[in-house]
């Protein structure tokens, strides 16, 4: 939506059924397979022609390195893996944002501050690490995101529990139940020919966690946000609410890694802002659009148009600030947690109202809470086209009436 807003055509590719069909902003949408998902992905980029691919999950950024990858050891290289790389970024760094020790240990390089952090292949390596950097500690699951491969453990005990299921293949009939009820085929193949996931660990900071996100081009940042997490799903979740702040360390740790790694397009950074020093701490990378991204602040802060004036060669055109307030409850997600959170009179509640079928659909899924949270697997690899030629991505029970900055003329008197 906020592509569109800025000047681009957005094209979607997305599993049926997927909420981007239901808004205006996708003039058109491709079939995403999970049986077949580099066959769909290519067939979609194939089709719109697009300018620029913008991932919406770590699996669609996944598809495309695949697509990479696949095409360089063809005779007819060329189109599409320029296309990716001038999307992405550089291909060197394909393997680097989905390895989270190698990220850390690059970021060390750089001069960035970042805990220590090493894959832990088996219980003898686990043992090892916990005696090195002591309890807690954190594990994470490479390839995972929203906290669904993030365990922070207090015992040992704990901790090798945490590490056999954090590593193991996804259980057949978690697989099938996706694929039959869901209509999600996408742990199929990893269920099927048994895949197992690279555990690493993480030192632990105590402290607050902290987000930023950028839109960048060849290295250099365009435009970020900074945000501090007020408030979150879960103890590993997603962010609900959110306030923006500055912080010159972070600014300086993602300008560092962005041109250490050649990037291009959406991407988010995880901080963790240390208690007793306020120092920031980078923790990983999130190689695709974050749920902030999309909000326009000011001059400097607002991605979608700062991207867009990179691939048109206009001068950025700023859109107006949504809010001047500091705090962000994101929707649907502070809403679902707690319907009668403060937080959705008192900070800005980011309600797509101009888009009715999409907050129909949040609203009526109200009732799925813990489906919803995890309806980002449910709906994996939803991935952006965007043509100057960009991708975007529903109202029957009680919600906050809009106020009049966000759209007062819609009528939602039981319509």
């Amino acid at each position: 939506m906020a592509l569109a807003r800025a000047g681009c055509a957005v094209e979607a590719v997305c599993p049926p059924g997927h909420p981007l069909a239901r808004t205006s902003a996708a003039r058109r949408t491709y079939t995403y397979s999970g049986l077949a998902p580099l066959r769909s992905c290519a067939a979609a980029i194939a089709s719109a022609n697009p300018d620029l691919i913008v991932p919406g999950d770590d699996l669609a950024t996944w598809h495309l390195q695949q697509l990479y990858r696949r095409e360089l050891r063809t005779a007819k290289a060329g189109t599409l893996c320029a296309l990716i790389a001038r999307s992405l970024g550089a291909p060197e760094s394909f393997p680097v944002v989905y390895a989270r020790s190698a990220f850390i240990e690059l970021a060390h390089a750089e001069g960035v501050r970042a805990p220590q952090a090493e894959a832990i292949r088996n219980m003898r390596e686990l043992k090892e690490w916990i005696a090195r950097t002591g309890l807690p500690t954190v594990l994470k699951a490479d390839g995972t995101s929203g906290g669904d491969g993030v365990r922070i453990v207090h015992t040992l005990e704990d901790a090798e529990q945490a590490w056999r299921r954090l590593q193991a293949p996804p259980l057949v009939a978690r697989a099938a139940k996706r694929a039959l009820i869901d209509q999600d085929r996408t742990l199929v193949w990893p269920s099927l020919l048994r895949h197992r996931s690279v555990v690493n660990g993480q030192a632990f900071v105590a402290g607050n966690e902290a987000t930023s996100t950028i839109a960048c081009w060849e290295g250099v940042v365009l435009a970020s946000l900074h945000f501090e997490v007020v408030n979150k799903a879960s103890a590993a979740g997603h962010a609900t609410v959110v306030r923006l702040v500055e912080s010159a360390e972070m600014s300086a740790a993602v300008e560092k890694m962005a041109c250490r790694l050649g990037l291009s397009g959406f991407y988010g950074f995880d901080f963790m802002l240390e208690a007793e020093t306020g120092n920031a701490y980078l923790i990983e990378i999130n190689p695709r659009a974050t749920q902030v991204g999309h909000l326009a602040l000011g001059p400097g802060r607002d991605l979608p148009a700062a991207l867009f004036a990179a691939l048109s060669g206009r001068a950025v055109q700023t859109a107006p600030k949504v809010t001047e307030k500091e705090t962000i409850a994101l929707f649907p997600q502070e809403w679902i947690r707690d319907p009668q959170s403060a937080f959705l009179q008192s900070a800005y509640h980011d309600v797509p109202w101009e888009e009715p079928e999409l907050v129909r659909d949040c609203v009526s899924n109200r009732k799925k809470q813990s489906a919803w949270y995890s309806r980002s697997a449910r709906n994996q690899a939803s991935a952006s086209t965007a043509l100057p030629k960009a991708v975007a991505a529903p109202v029957s029970a009680s919600l906050p009436a809009p106020a009049k900055s966000q759209g007062a003329g819609l009528d939602w008197g039981g319509k």
